[in-house]
């Protein structure tokens, strides 16, 4: 059996050591579709060194490497075609503001292997920490199509809940340039799926598709430039599901939702469609908690 659940859940934790410093943190906003138009002041705290902010979601991508959906393919237990694997979701909860340099250790793990008949749905959680403590938690879902059917278990619905039927808050327009996935690849995840037209087409897409997280992480920079004043050090927690696809050279329509939370805190529900496939869904259960 490609997935062995119970050896991927026993094995040790996959440790390794992250460092970043400014130029990888400029990379990776650039890569998300930051530093337009250039002398905007606006964007120039995600481009230039003197005023740099990190955006939460660059933890995804700090110290470089394969991002965890490419990692959890290398655990013990887990041998999968990457070409029937997609990432199902997001999540990460920051406990301090992410600095502009930093060495950090993250320590990685299968939490959860869920059947879902034609299936697999594997969870790899990586806990970071630096000196001063922990800086964040991460988890993300990976989907393999093809692999379940052994028995196990179910795990959680993996039905989207649909967005609001209100009015959004705000709404925002992101087009995605021609090019954007060629930039974003150079952030450490290599992907084939995201370059290479032959292996897009046999993994069942007509080109290469933008990469999920490049997505995540221009949505959540949208919220922060258009909810939360610019203010990076707010973001507590960001979750989505990955709904569909982005082609590059797409319009990215974002609406936003801000109700209140009982415990006192502050969200905003997100949705994420693709403007030129009649609002297709990319992004679903989208929240942003904040401060």
């Amino acid at each position: 059996m490609p997935i062995d659940a119970a050896t991927a859940l026993a094995a040790p934790p996959h440790v390794r050591e992250l460092a970043w410093d400014h130029k990888d943190v400029q990379l990776y906003h650039l890569g998300i579709g930051a530093g337009l138009p250039a002398t905007d002041p606006r964007e120039l705290r995600y481009t230039l060194e003197s005023r740099l902010h990190v955006l939460p979601s660059f933890a995804t991508v700090a110290g470089g490497g394969p991002p965890g959906v490419i990692g959890a393919l290398s655990r013990p237990g887990v041998d999968v075609d990457l070409a029937r694997v997609l990432h199902g979701g997001q999540r990460l909860l920051t406990h301090r503001p992410v600095p502009v340099r930093g060495r950090a250790s993250a320590d990685s793990r299968v939490v959860a292997v869920y059947d879902k008949g034609t299936a697999a749905v594997l969870v790899l959680r990586t806990d970071v920490t630096d000196a001063d403590g922990p800086l964040w938690t991460d988890e993300a879902e990976i989907f393999v199509r093809g692999e379940g059917g052994w028995g196990g278990e179910r795990g959680p619905s993996g039905r989207p809940a649909p967005p609001p039927d209100t009015e959004p808050d705000q709404v925002a327009d992101l087009p995605v340039r021609e090019d954007q996935a060629l930039l974003y690849r150079l952030t450490g995840d290599w992907n084939p799926l995201h370059a290479d037209p032959e292996f897009a087409a046999r993994a069942g897409f007509g080109r290469p598709v933008l990469h999920g997280l490049c997505t995540y992480g221009s949505t959540l920079k949208s919220v922060v430039d258009t909810l939360l004043d610019g203010d990076v050090t707010r973001v507590r927690e960001y979750r989505t599901r990955f709904a569909g696809v982005v082609y590059p050279g797409e319009t990215l329509r974002v609406r936003m939702w801000r109700p209140a939370v009982p415990d006192g805190g502050r969200s905003v529900r997100v949705a994420v469609s693709a403007v030129e496939r009649d609002d297709a869904p990319v992004l679903a259960d989208t929240v942003v908690r904040y401060a």
